[in-house]
């Protein structure tokens, strides 16, 4: 040790611990199957709506709202954004992306009732999400099955049509599922069921269709043979 030397120890600058924000809690997706089921068909249907620009839909993903306080989320149904990038995250921190969720939807039920139209909906009233959707797929307390509400400055009010602007569809109650209908050409966008049987009819049209091509050929061919025939019987026909 050299002499006069201040060994004194010199501690390292305290770091800051890094806050983890969770992507899963080990609840269940959704209530029931149909909630499930309601829940995927639109997460899916809206994805492919959406799929080119930039957005993403997420569906059941947590939702962080403020930086720093990873017990401040909330796990929307199904949202989509807008202005960001397209694709999926396990979670989704409003300060990271830049962006609140532009529309957002909730599969409700009589468990969920409370939650859903109060502090939900106050939630989301207070973030900015510009339109919400509650559907309940058992009509257990939503009498239509369907409501939304969309943002007029900085309060809710009852979307009366059915009508999401920000999508530019319209909504309609389909059993226990959302219909979604283009409002430029009234075109129903499909689920993936749909979707299956729609290519499912097309394959068959288009087998059909070879079938009718092939007949008309093998007709064509046994005329020009025995036009072929006849010529060789009786010379070539008058004019």
């Amino acid at each position: 040790m050299l002499a006069g030397l201040n060994m004194t120890a010199i501690s390292p600058t305290p770091q800051k611990a890094e806050i983890f924000y969770p992507s899963a809690d080990g609840e269940p997706v959704a209530e029931t199957y149909d909630h499930l089921y309601a829940l995927l068909t639109a997460l899916e249907v809206l994805k492919q709506y959406l799929a080119g620009r930039q957005a993403t839909v997420l569906g059941n993903q947590f939702l962080y709202y403020s930086q720093g306080f990873p017990k401040l989320r909330v796990a929307p149904d199904v949202m989509g954004i807008f202005d960001v990038a397209p694709g999926g995250r396990d979670n989704y921190k409003i300060w990271e992306e830049g962006q609140v969720p532009a529309v957002i939807f909730e599969m409700t039920s009589k468990g969920t009732q409370n939650e859903d139209k109060n502090f939900k909906k106050t939630l989301y009233e207070q973030l900015g999400v510009k339109e919400y959707w509650l559907f309940d797929p058992k009509g257990e307390w939503v009498e239509e099955k369907l409501c939304g509400y969309r943002l007029r400055g900085e309060t809710y009010e009852p979307i009366a049509d059915s009508r999401s602007t920000l999508l530019q569809l319209h909504l309609a109650v389909e059993d226990k599922l959302i219909g979604f209908y283009r409002e430029d050409t009234g075109e129903k966008l499909l689920i993936p069921t749909e979707l299956a049987e729609a290519l499912r009819q097309e394959t068959l049209a288009r087998q059909q269709a070879e079938e009718r091509a092939e007949q008309e050929r093998q007709r064509r061919e046994e005329m020009e043979a025995l036009l072929a025939r006849y010529r060789q019987s009786f010379g070539e026909l008058p004019e």
